[in-house]
């Protein structure tokens, strides 16, 4: 029997706040893997996280401080 599975498998929190998440993608037949695809995106500290996964929410929550926040968006105004 054919099988999707699709999990947030990584979740990285870089020094400015971003936080990186990779999502896999697997297709199993009868408990063994055919195969695998990868799709990542990244949360910055001025993202709406509304339709994020909890788990990225829940880190998003804890990492994007005002402090966090304020110091992105000068570091954007200074590219």
């Amino acid at each position: 029997m054919l099988e999707k599975q699709v999990v947030i498998d990584k979740i990285e929190v870089l020094e400015d706040g971003q936080i990186q998440v990779r999502e896999v993608t697997r297709i199993n037949e009868d408990g063994k893997e055919l195969g695998k695809t990868y799709r990542r995106w990244v949360v910055t500290p001025d993202s709406d996280i509304s339709n994020e996964d909890k788990k990225v929410k829940d880190i998003a929550g804890v990492v994007h401080t005002e402090a966090i926040k304020a110091a992105y968006r000068d570091k954007i105004r200074q590219v």
